[in-house]
């Protein structure tokens, strides 16, 4: 058998400190949970399912390199913190409930940026619309 040589063609990515410009990516898509926001009171009253979207940014190379859980966010409890989101007090505009979200994500240490879609499939349209969607990104402050 012949030897095989590893080369390493990303050194930077070994270091210790966060991912330049975030190309690692922990996304979970379509994470569903019901809850009671929006403008109107019969959204409020009635309530309505909401899908979303997170993709995290974080420096994954001790993950992989260990195969060690520890290293990187338990997807399980991230989508359970999501929905928790959704499913609690209501707010008007699903613009602030995105923010909410991304608060709950950047709370985990490793994430250092976040984009977060929030849909509203059901959301009340003067026109036929399959989807209304708000995103945006936030950053950790250092």
């Amino acid at each position: 058998m012949a030897a095989h040589t590893v080369v390493d063609t990303e050194p930077q990515r070994r270091s210790n400190g966060p991912v330049e410009g975030g190309r690692d990516r922990i996304s979970l898509t379509g994470i569903s949970a019901f809850g009671h926001h929006g403008v109107y009171d019969f959204e409020r009253q009635q309530g309505q399912q909401f899908v979303v979207d997170v993709s995290c940014a974080l420096d994954l190379s001790s993950a992989a390199s260990t195969d060690d859980l520890a290293q990187t966010i338990d997807y399980g409890a991230l989508a359970q913190a999501v929905a928790a989101d959704v499913e609690r007090d209501p707010l008007n505009l699903i613009e602030a409930l995105a923010d909410r979200i991304a608060l709950t994500c950047l709370r985990y240490d490793a994430v250092q940026c976040v984009e977060v879609t929030v849909h509203k499939p059901q959301a009340p349209m003067p026109v036929d619309v399959a989807d209304v969607t708000v995103t945006l990104t936030r950053s950790r402050t250092t």
